[in-house]
């Protein structure tokens, strides 16, 4: 074993794991590592090694994270385990010793560097990146490839994820690009997880009733008891229904199965979960406890005033905590979140009600983890969870080296039947899907580093590409396959005596086919003249709608009950007359069903059917060529499908540049291989809407403005509304409307281009925001903001946050703006939108 190795090893309090001691020795060996494993598996422990291996060569590590807050957590944690002459912070909020043998920062700061100062990383033997499964998120996932794919070729990787489905897929790209690669992959969950079901009942002495989803064996089958108790629903007035919030924390705390994150997906529905704890008496902690917790609370909002803290309802909230409950979802303020996460973390808090947003990344281990619904709103409509969704919420439910089992509770729903419940609740993880694409950001730095030649290769050699191949590849296997099987169903096709594809051309125009099953009713009787349900059938019933259109049950001359639809009623088909049928069908009589056939042969006969004079009409075989042409046909409409997607696979990263590269030659970034002035600043501008904000600098559109003004028109820039179809805002005056409205003749101008070049439109900039950013660049409180109760606190701070690191990103980048922008950010960095810093 590697001294380093071993040094490390034997200095932990614990042993480690195996798949913890592969990818160890891996990191050891100089490999990059992919590591995927369950939350709470220990995944830390190998970035921890990088950090002593990297400490004791006397070399640099970057320890990235997806959010700032997980950065400002890891920087506390290797604080305590470093010294802080040790570590340092980047987080655009934070700077804090950054020259540090060991920095903590935002994977996007990391990437700003490699394009901005290389040089930083000239000493790097390390990069972690932890949360690398983020790589799919459609906004910023781009990121952690771009991180992959630019930086320094003597830099090793450390990519921790979360169990996904195709790690192979990614570690097999990570290896094509950056050289020696190993894979781990961990499926044992640290602490075992039992899937509960809980319900209420209306009848016997147990009013909840708690049971194991599956049974004990391996199989994971559903618990027979359970399924049986289910079975007993009858009648209308259901005896089964999901329990009260307030009941499933009691028995939950009845049972020792606290503490417990509680799903719900709603923040309103997370506020008033919390309320209605206390205000049903419930109390979850001890006098000590809730001393504990003022204190924790008092700590963490220190830097906010009285004005702000009023404005929160803090009293409210506070009484939430004391009483061991808290919400916990993105419309609270960082103060309140942060304090929600350490209260739970140290075992203060019982329960959290919380929105999905807390299944990601913030170290919240829980006993029992609750899901209220298995669906959940997309804004457009409601949907079911999938096994991978499962997985990732109840990986939080099961604390190592405190719980011998981990609780995950589904509660009874009449919407979604038990047998959807545990496909649900059955292991499985989601395939990491790349989200890159070229932007004109990218596209500038790319050209100030590269020549062109090196940057479409890097194009291509992005996990987006990678998966492109392989789904190239794919399809041309199933082509060749769909190929073979044309050439035979044409070859069944063929007949001696002439052309089938004439002979089914004249079948098709005498015999059209008709859409027959919704004109047709019960009593209607039909002559099919092919095919398998050949012959004379009555219709007894409708069945409804089916994949295929309307269905009908009809009974046959032969006595036989079949199900129509259009696929049975082939050309030719006809309505031979109308029978009145003798009462309703009943499927079991036998005198009925004779009544019917005595009735359906005193019909006429069916017409000789009309066959073409065709020389193909005489072949024995001709329904049989004709069948076969038709699949054929079939075979050939899929052909020319793949073939279609499989062009449009092409080279497509390289070609969206190369549309790229043309725009920002036509509006004056570029010439030729080489960036303008205003090329140059848009380097430095990163933000989705990059090249319309960096054109409204130049042509004057944010020149000129008061610091309020300027915050305000900058916030169009960032906001984003949550709904498809938001109101004109109200404008503070009229200069505001008459810049934006040239923004927007601008936006535009843009978007028109973009189409004709082929590329995705730039998103509309919002208004929405612009009233709130003037009235707080403008000094007003928090409970002054206009905007009533429709902008939650949470995400007011959210988007002010953003607009802090635009408005430094217009300081920093346009001379010409530098003095208004400072003013303006000063302006809107105060109070509850100002970073805490680190606790």
């Amino acid at each position: 074993m590697n001294p380093a190795v071993e040094e490390f090893l034997s200095s932990l309090p614990f042993a480690a794991d195996p798949f913890q001691i592969e990818s160890i020795e891996a990191v050891a060996r100089g490999d990059n590592v992919v590591v995927t494993a369950p939350t709470g598996a220990g995944k830390t422990l190998i970035a921890d090694f990088a950090v002593y291996l990297s400490l004791r060569r006397g070399t640099r590590t970057f320890y990235t994270t997806p959010i700032k807050a997980l950065s400002n957590q890891k920087y506390t944690d290797l604080v305590t385990a470093h010294g802080g002459e040790t570590v340092g912070l980047l987080t655009g909020d934070n700077v804090i010793n950054p020259r540090a043998p060991i920095v903590v920062m935002t994977t996007e700061v990391l990437r700003n560097m490699i394009y901005a100062d290389p040089e930083a990383l000239d000493a790097v033997d390390f990069v972690i990146l932890d949360e690398v499964h983020y790589l799919q998120d459609p906004f910023r996932g781009a990121v952690w490839e771009e991180v992959i794919i630019h930086a320094p070729s003597h830099t090793r990787l450390v990519c921790l994820s979360a169990t996904i489905a195709n790690a192979d897929e990614f570690a097999a790209w990570v290896g094509e690009r950056r050289g020696d690669t190993t894979l781990v992959v961990a499926h044992e969950r640290p602490v075992p997880l039992e899937s509960l079901y809980m319900l209420a009942d209306r009848v016997g002495t147990d009013r909840i009733r708690l049971l194991p989803m599956f049974t004990g064996d391996t199989r994971r089958r559903p618990n027979p008891r359970l399924v049986r108790l289910l079975s007993m629903e009858r009648g209308r007035r259901r005896r089964f229904s999901t329990p009260r919030r307030i009941e499933v924390v009691e028995t939950l705390a009845e049972e020792g199965m606290l503490p417990a994150i509680y799903f719900i997906f709603s923040r309103a529905g997370c506020d008033s979960a919390a309320l209605t704890v206390v205000q049903a008496g419930l109390r979850l902690t001890d006098a000590d406890e809730r001393k504990r917790i003022r204190e924790v609370a008092e700590r963490r909002t220190a830097h906010l005033g009285d004005d702000d803290l009023a404005a929160l309802e803090y009293g409210r909230w506070i009484t939430t905590l004391e009483a061991g409950v808290a919400a916990h979802h993105a419309g609270m303020v960082p103060a309140f979140k942060e304090t929600v996460e350490e209260l739970f973390t140290a075992g203060l808090l019982k329960v959290v009600f919380a929105t999905e947003t807390l299944s990601l990344g913030i170290n919240m281990p829980a006993r029992t983890v609750v899901l209220e619904s298995l669906s959940k709103f997309d804004g457009e409509s409601h949907s079911l969870l999938e096994p991978g969704d499962y997985t990732q919420l109840t990986g939080r439910a099961g604390r190592r080296g405190i719980d011998t089992v981990g609780y995950g509770v589904v509660l009874h729903s009449r919407y979604v039947p038990f047998d959807q419940v545990t496909r649900i609740a059955s292991v499985g993880s989601h395939p990491l899907r790349s989200s890159f694409r070229p932007t004109y950001n990218m596209a500038a730095n790319l050209v100030a580093n590269y020549t062109e030649e090196e940057a479409k290769g890097l194009l291509t050699a992005s996990f987006a590409q990678f998966q492109a191949e392989g789904d190239r590849e794919s399809d041309d296997r199933l082509i060749a396959e769909l190929e073979e099987r044309l050439q035979d169903e044409l070859r069944r096709a063929e007949c001696d005596l002439g052309p089938v594809e004439e002979y089914a051309a004249q079948l098709e125009a005498r015999h059209p086919r008709a859409r027959l099953a919704g004109a047709l009713h019960p009593g209607d009787v039909v002559d099919i003249p092919a095919g398998p349900r050949a012959g004379r059938f009555v219709v007894v019933r409708k069945l409804g709608r089916g994949k295929r259109g309307p269905r009908l049950l009809a009974v046959g001359t032969s006595g036989r009950t079949t199900s129509l639809s259009d696929r049975e009623l082939v050309p030719g088909t006809t309505r031979v007359g109308t029978l009145d049928l003798p009462g309703p069908y009943r499927g079991g009589d036998r005198r009925y069903t004779q009544r019917l056939i005595d009735a359906m042969k005193n019909l006429p006969p069916p017409k000789p059917v009309d066959v073409p004079e065709h020389p193909v009409a005489r072949c024995p075989r001709a329904e049989s060529h004709v069948r076969w042409l038709k699949r054929a046909r079939r075979t050939e409409k899929r052909l020319a499908q793949l073939r279609t997607r499989r062009a449009g696979r092409g080279q497509g990263l390289v070609e969206e540049f190369s549309s790229i590269y043309r725009l920002l030659e036509e509006w004056g970034y570029l010439e030729g291989w080489r960036l303008t002035p205003r090329g140059e600043r848009l380097r430095f501008v990163y933000n989705e809407l990059d090249l319309l904000l960096v054109e409204a600098v130049e042509q004057g559109i944010l020149w000129g403005l008061e610091p309020a003004e300027l915050a305000a028109l900058a916030s169009c820039f960032v906001y984003e509304p949550r709904t498809d179809h938001p109101a004109e805002p109200p404008w503070p005056n009229q200069r505001l409307q008459e810049r934006y409205r040239q923004l927007i003749e601008l936006w535009e101008t843009l978007v028109g281009d973009e189409r004709r070049h082929r590329l995705d439109p730039t998103r509309r900039p919002e208004a929405g925001f612009v009233p709130v950013a003037y009235a707080w660049a403008g000094m007003r409180r928090l409970d002054q903001l206009p905007g009533g109760k429709g902008l939650q606190p949470g995400d007011f701070v959210r988007v002010a946050r953003q607009l802090v690191d635009l408005l430094r990103q217009l300081r920093d980048t346009f001379d010409e703006l530098s003095d208004e922008a400072e003013q303006a950010l000063r302006a809107v960095d105060r109070g509850v939108v100002a970073a805490m810093g680190v606790a």
